[in-house]
């Protein structure tokens, strides 16, 4: 018999869903929640809010396109002429179609150029990086373990890491003063912090190249994350999803090959085994509703686990069937990654020299789909709060979501991360052209006096209403159809 006291209403959802710790409340989701209810249209709706909050790469759809419409078997569901209808439409092995691994394997080690050698073996495939990454904590951590992750990280760290698994992030922070570089003292100053909480650390976790920053990981830093879960003996991993994303020197390194030069001491003090890899098709082919992620590792019993864990987020036999000829199709991987990279670099510069023009610093990238910034001389006050209420400004007053620093966790109050990849260069225009009135209005439009990392100096020589950043660039059809 079920005895309840007097008046006491049976509980209707459980603890883990009734809890706070999702991060939903973050002003990162916030600002997604405000663009959703009033989005920017150029025509149905232009006063709408921009959104610059999204990391989505919709630079190169037409390349896609015009592979679809060249390739039309893959999306007919026909193989050699003939109908897979039947053959994808029943159960698939979650262990994944060969075909698929085969080819995702070869697309991962060509983003690396060639100097990282993916095994599909190897390869466990998960509804998307998020996916992925919590199933590693799962594998790797228990309730009450702790990663160590450098700062600024992803907000949504602490949803994908953290809400169902019970795991906590301890932040190794990083500082403006040298690039918000990773050092080993930072990262010694976080481990003694866990153990004065009595947590107990399992491993560092990485995006490399870096979400918010913009910037791949230099080797020598990639070299130290090494060194130190090798003197701990716990885990690394380095969430490369933005790695086909790097357009300008020194380009990316994956932490593999920092492992591979290591040879046989990696395998004989058992490094090999502890360093992973998550990666994701959403960013470098701006697929992220085909939700097609990946763990790689060298780990059997990691790859065991997490191979039953996918179980409960796989990837649909359909969308496999039709990246595997993707893929699998070499001529065009190449000219894809060329042209992406490009257009991605012509965007940034766009977004970096258009901020820089109202007084704005960037800091200086060569990743990923947006910029870092620092908005400090927007802000009525140099605090957390200040920034909160510039945010708010920004989003109700100049209708553009952007992600405050505080969201990822960063230290120094002014700091936002700014998207540009998700709409036309046109849109970019407006959006710059907004920012530049508020900062004029508010008597803050100084020229910015130079980048940091010697970005360089501009200075605003005409008008806020008829500058246009936009007319220097030539929109690609990526942009026209983004547009309409």
């Amino acid at each position: 018999m079920v005895s309840m006291v007097a008046d006491e209403k049976p509980r209707q959802l459980s603890k883990k869903a009734a809890c706070n710790s999702h991060g939903q409340d973050s002003s990162y989701f916030l600002g997604w929640e405000e663009y959703e209810k009033n989005p920017y249209d150029p025509v149905a709706n232009p006063g709408g809010i921009i959104q610059m909050g999204l990391a989505e790469n919709q630079l190169s759809f037409d390349l896609l396109e015009a592979w679809l419409e060249a390739n039309p078997e893959a999306l007919g569901l026909r193989r050699g002429g003939a109908s897979v209808f039947r053959e994808l439409a029943l159960f698939q092995d979650y262990h994944g179609m060969p075909a698929f691994k085969n080819a995702l394997a070869r697309f991962m080690s060509e983003q690396r150029g060639f100097r990282v050698a993916f095994d599909p073996s190897n390869i466990v495939l998960t509804a998307g990086a998020t996916s992925a990454n919590e199933a590693l904590v799962f594998c790797l951590a228990d309730h009450g373990d702790a990663f160590l992750i450098p700062t600024p990280y992803y907000p949504g760290f602490d949803r994908d890491l953290k809400w169902r698994t019970g795991a906590e992030i301890v932040p190794v922070h990083c500082t403006s003063a040298n690039g918000f570089r990773v050092t080993r003292a930072a990262l010694d100053d976080a481990y003694r912090r866990a153990q004065k909480r009595r947590l107990r650390v399992k491993g560092v976790l990485i995006t490399n190249p870096s979400n918010p920053l913009g910037t791949t990981s230099a080797r020598a830093d990639l070299e130290l994350l090494v060194d130190f879960v090798a003197d701990k003996g716990i885990h690394l991993v380095s969430d490369e999803i933005y790695s086909g994303t790097a357009f300008a020197e020194p380009g990316f390194v994956s932490v593999l090959e920092v492992v591979a030069a290591r040879g046989g001491a990696a395998a004989a003090d058992g490094l090999s085994e502890r360093v992973h890899v998550v990666y994701s098709l959403s960013k470098d082919l701006g697929l992220p509703g085909f939700r097609v992620g990946a763990i790689y590792s060298s780990n059997a019993a990691v790859v065991s686990a997490a191979t039953k864990m996918s179980s409960f987020g796989l990837v649909s036999s359909q969308t496999q069937h039709l990246l595997a000829s993707l893929l699998g199709d070499r001529d065009f991987t190449r000219r894809y990654i060329a042209e992406n990279t490009r257009r991605i670099k012509e965007r940034r510069d766009q977004l970096a020299e258009g901020l820089r023009a109202i007084g704005i610093e960037v800091l200086e990238g060569n990743a990923g789909l947006f910029c870092w910034v620092r908005m400090g001389s927007l802000m009525r006050s140099q605090s957390f709060e200040g920034e909160m209420e510039l945010w708010k400004k920004v989003v109700f007053e100049v209708g553009l979501n952007i992600s405050p620093g505080s969201s990822c966790h960063c230290r120094e109050p002014g700091w936002f991360r700014v998207c540009f990849a998700n709409m036309s260069a046109k849109t970019l225009d407006v959006a710059l052209q907004r920012l530049a009135a508020f900062a004029e209005a508010n008597g803050k439009g100084a020229p910015a006096r130079r980048g940091l990392a010697g970005g360089p100096a501009r200075t605003m020589s005409c008008p806020v209403a008829r500058f246009s950043w936009a007319n220097r660039l030539t929109p690609g059809s990526a942009d026209r159809k983004a547009e309409r």
